[in-house]
C-alpha cells in the first residue's frame, strides 16, 4: 500500500480523528506485544527499524552500518523476512543472487545480499540462528523492531528527517507501528536522515530522553546522477514514500515529464511497463528512471529501452561516532 497523505501532517486532521478509536485499540496490541520477551541466539543482534510504516531509509542504513561492522573487523549477516518473497517461509534461505529473483525471495534481500550474506525466514529466531551458524559475528537484521521474538542486542530506529512520525498516532489513523512512548522503550540510538523539522522534533525528544542520535544523508551514485543532469526524465517507483526518489531526481539536474507512483513493493506487470515506455516515448522523454529497489523487481525482459536504475548510498556525519557506539554496544552483549 501506499501510506496515505493525512498521516504525515503535523497535526491529525478530521480523517485521522475518526480513525484514532481503531488505531488506539491497534497500538494498544502492539504495546503489549512488544513487552513479549524475546530468545536469544548466543550471537550480537543488530536490529535497525522505524517507529513508521513506509519509507524511512532502514535497507540503506542497514548497508552503512554492516559496512562499518565489516571495516571494524566483524562478520556481518543480514537477516530480513524477505517480505513479497514466495520462497520466504518458516526455514531459513540464504539468498543466492544467481538463482533467486524478488518474486521468489523479496526486493530489499535482493540488495542486502549485493553486499553481505543475507538470510530470509518468516520466523526470525530460525533465521538469525542459521545466519550465526554461516559465521555471523553480528546478525544485522532488517526490520523487526516491533517483533519481540528475537532479542535484540541493539535497536536502532531510522527517522526521515522530512516526515518525522507525522501526525504521531498508529495506524489507521497515523503511521505509526505501535505507540512511540512503547517503541522509544527498545530503541538504543537513532539515526536521522536528511534535514526537517519534523525529524528535529523526533530528535529533540530523544536527546532529551538521553537517546543517542547520528544523522545522515542518501546521496544519489555520482556517475548515475551525472547523466540524468539537464535529461527530460519520466520517473516511475513503488517505494515507500516515491515523492523523495522524485526530488531526489530533480536534485539531479533532470526535469521530470511524468510521476507515475506505484504501491509499495509493487510487482509489475509487462503491460504496466509497456504503457510507461509507450507514454514516455508520447512525451518526447529522454531516459526512463526507477530506484535501485524498483529495478529488482522488474522483469529480465522488461522491454523498457535505456532503462536507467539510480543507486542512493547513506553517508552518515560522524561515522567514527556511529562506528564506536556500535563496537561498545555489542560487546556489551
Amino acid at each position: 500500500m501506499r501510506a496515505p497523505a493525512f498521516w504525515w501532517r503535523d497535526e491529525p486532521d478530521l480523517i485521522a480523528r475518526l480513525l484514532t478509536p481503531f488505531s488506539l485499540v491497534y497500538g494498544a496490541i502492539a504495546a503489549r506485544r512488544m513487552k513479549q520477551p524475546g530468545e536469544t541466539i548466543g550471537a550480537p543482534v543488530l536490529c535497525v527499524g522505524n517507529f513508521v510504516a513506509g519509507g524511512a531509509g532502514k535497507t540503506p542504513t542497514a548497508l552503512a552500518l554492516a559496512d562499518l561492522l565489516a571495516r571494524a573487523g566483524e562478520t556481518p549477516a543480514f537477516l530480513s523476512r524477505g517480505y513479497g518473497g514466495a520462497l520466504s517461509s518458516s526455514v531459513p534461505l540464504r539468498v543466492d543472487l544467481a538463482r533467486h529473483d524478488s518474486a521468489m525471495a523479496g526486493d530489499e534481500p535482493l540488495l542486502l545480499a549485493r553486499a553481505f550474506p543475507t538470510f530470509i525466514c518468516a520466523d526470525r529466531v530460525v533465521g538469525a540462528r542459521a545466519a550465526a551458524r554461516s559465521g555471523a559475528s553480528v546478525v544485522v537484521m532488517d526490520d523487526g523492531m516491533q517483533n519481540p521474538s528475537l532479542a535484540k542486542t541493539l535497536s536502532i530506529a531510522v527517522v526521515d528527517g522530512a516526515t518525522g512520525v507525522g501526525n504521531g498516532l498508529c495506524m489507521p489513523a497515523g503511521p505509526l507501528r505501535a505507540p512511540l512512548e512503547a517503541q522509544g522503550g527498545v530503541v538504543d540510538a537513532m539515526v536521522i536522515i536528511g534535514e526537517g523539522a519534523s525529524g528535529e522534533r523526533v530528535a529533540a525528544m530523544a536527546r532529551e530522553a538521553g537517546c543517542p542520535v547520528f544523522t545522515a544523508r542518501l546521496s544519489p551514485d555520482p556517475s548515475v546522477a551525472g547523466t540524468l543532469r539537464g535529461k527530460r526524465v519520466f520517473a516511475f517507483a513503488g517505494i515507500g514514500r516515491p515523492e523523495k526518489f522524485f526530488r531526489t531526481l530533480e536534485s539531479c539536474g533532470a526535469t521530470l515529464d511524468a510521476r507515475r507512483m506505484f504501491d509499495d513493493h509493487h510487482a509489475y506487470k509487462p503491460d504496466e511497463l509497456a504503457a510507461i515506455a509507450a507514454a514516455a516515448k508520447n512525451l518526447g522523454s529522454e531516459i526512463i528512471v526507477t530506484t535501485e529497489k524498483d529495478a529488482c523487481r522488474l522483469p529480465a525482459r522488461h522491454g523498457i529501452t535505456g532503462l536507467l536504475a539510480l543507486p542512493v548510498t547513506l553517508a552518515f556525519d560522524d561515522p567514527a561516532g556511529v562506528s564506536a557506539f556500535l563496537t561498545a554496544g555489542l560487546r556489551a552483549d
